[in-house]
């Protein structure tokens, strides 16, 4: 029996990198489907012209969202992918083979992450899988409003070639997400009832970067490692200082 394939895309103005990832998944896949948050430039023709099936829905929740784009799904397997992410070739060919005879409920996939415009091969980029592509009847995604996660009823194995993952072109680019990012994960603390603690935040901090730079030898990355520690270790900064700041309106 042949195992259909279904590319599911949650994004946002996203014109610039989703065709690519399309693309990337073309032959392999038999529906594409994009739900789009109310993007504001090109996103929506520029993937209706892949041969899309688009859905138009306010921006709610990673969970929510995905949820929402699974539930369109009408294949045996469903693979989620990001805007900025492709399939390398190996990997499609590696699917495919795979999906026909397998008796797994679902994948983890290997990434490589690029960084400034290069593939960073330490600093914790280097070892990341995600479970990616599951059988759809099996799936459901679970959390708040960020840091979603795929739980599938049934057994699940890795496989071997990459997804590459072209995170952020420019700096500008790292910041223009940074906000959004940081205050959703300031949000769902909040409404999970997590207490902002100075302390911990001093201690925590340093660590998050002697993790990133020393311990898992982002050193080697040369500049782009020391910024992605740099950045990621502000990154929890904000987010907690986000806590405080809505913590504080609570008082009010």
């Amino acid at each position: 029996m042949n195992q259909t394939i279904t590319l599911f895309i949650i994004a946002k103005n996203e014109e610039a990198k989703i065709a690519k990832c399309i693309q990337s998944a073309r032959e392999l896949v038999n529906e594409i489907i994009v739900v789009d948050s109310l993007s504001e430039d090109r996103t929506v023709q520029t993937v209706k012209n892949l041969g899309a099936e688009v859905y138009e829905r306010e921006f709610d929740g990673f969970a929510n969202q995905k949820n929402f784009a699974l539930s369109k799904v009408h294949s045996a397997w469903a693979l989620n992918l990001d805007a900025d992410e492709t399939l390398s070739p190996e990997l499609a060919r590696e699917i495919r083979q795979t999906v026909q005879s397998t008796s797994c409920a679902g994948f983890y996939l290997p990434f490589s992450n690029y960084f400034l415009g290069k593939r960073m091969k330490h600093g914790g980029l280097n070892d990341e899988y995600h479970l990616r592509l599951v059988r759809t009847d099996k799936a459901r995604y679970e959390g708040g409003l960020v840091h979603e996660g795929l739980k599938v009823d049934g057994p699940v194995e890795r496989m071997k070639h990459p997804v590459c993952h072209y995170s952020y072109d420019s700096i500008d680019a790292y910041f223009r997400k940074f906000n959004k990012y940081t205050t959703l994960a300031a949000q769902q603390m909040h409404k999970n009832g997590r207490k902002f603690c100075l302390l911990f935040v001093l201690c925590t901090i340093p660590f998050e970067f002697l993790k990133r730079y020393v311990l898992k030898l982002g050193i080697l990355d040369g500049m782009r490692g020391f910024l992605w520690a740099s950045f990621s270790s502000f990154y929890v900064f904000v987010k907690y200082m986000k806590l405080w700041a809505l913590q504080q309106e609570d008082n009010k």
